[in-house]
């Protein structure tokens, strides 16, 4: 649903009024909660912010807060300065170039969606624990334990984390249970499975169209 104040911030935009229009339908047709903050349109998924629209000198942007936890290989998220640590931006100078990246944006965008609905975070140390039931899990399966030193560090940060968050003992055996054939495979946790995405290796979401797919 469209807010108010957004319509109103597009209406007396001085430039970038087409390319930001394009932008919030992308963001609108991605089932995001548009919203008006600190003078610009953000895009939340629940209570959290997830990407906003910026209108700058040069050219107007999808500021993605929690960027540098997306897989980045088609090099279109950049970091804002030197010292930033989680926000990316995706700039763009013309209506003819946000059309040519259309679908490439909209995969961006559900990716960002899939790592908040994982609650994945940015590590500020260089190494996390593995958690009990892992370490055990390995001593029984060496052959999963091979697979999952060969994923890329990122890859194991990112299952490392997952399993973690599970706060019974239980939970975390059941996550690492659940995605040990994913492993084996060298496929991560934000990584396409059901070979619909069109920004492979990420998922972005396309396995929504598969009626009660689930990993």
């Amino acid at each position: 649903m469209k807010d108010p104040n957004v319509d109103e911030f597009m209406q007396s935009a001085d430039k970038w009024t087409a390319e930001m229009a394009f932008l919030r339908r992308i963001l609108l047709d991605c089932l995001l909660v548009e919203t008006y903050k600190w003078k610009t349109p953000v895009y939340m998924l629940g209570t959290k912010n997830l990407i906003a629209i910026s209108s700058l000198k040069d050219h107007c942007a999808l500021n993605f807060f929690n960027g540098a936890l997306l897989q980045n290989e088609e090099g279109l998220l950049i970091k804002p300065g030197e010292h930033t640590q989680l926000g990316r931006w995706m700039k763009f100078s013309s209506v003819d170039q946000i059309y040519a990246k259309e679908e490439l944006i909209k995969a961006y965008i559900l990716e960002a969606i899939e790592v908040e609905k994982l609650g994945l975070k940015l590590e500020k140390s260089t190494e996390i624990p593995h958690p009990e039931e892992l370490t055990t899990i390995f001593a029984k399966k060496p052959a999963l334990q091979q697979a999952f030193e060969n994923l890329t560090p990122g890859r194991q940060r990112a299952y490392l984390r997952f399993f973690s968050d599970g706060k019974q003992s239980e939970t975390r055996t059941s996550r690492i249970e659940k995605n040990e054939k994913y492993i084996l495979k060298g496929i991560g946790l934000t990584d396409c499975i059901c070979g619909l995405s069109k920004r492979k290796p990420s998922c972005d979401g396309s396995h929504k169209a598969i009626e009660n797919f689930k990993r």
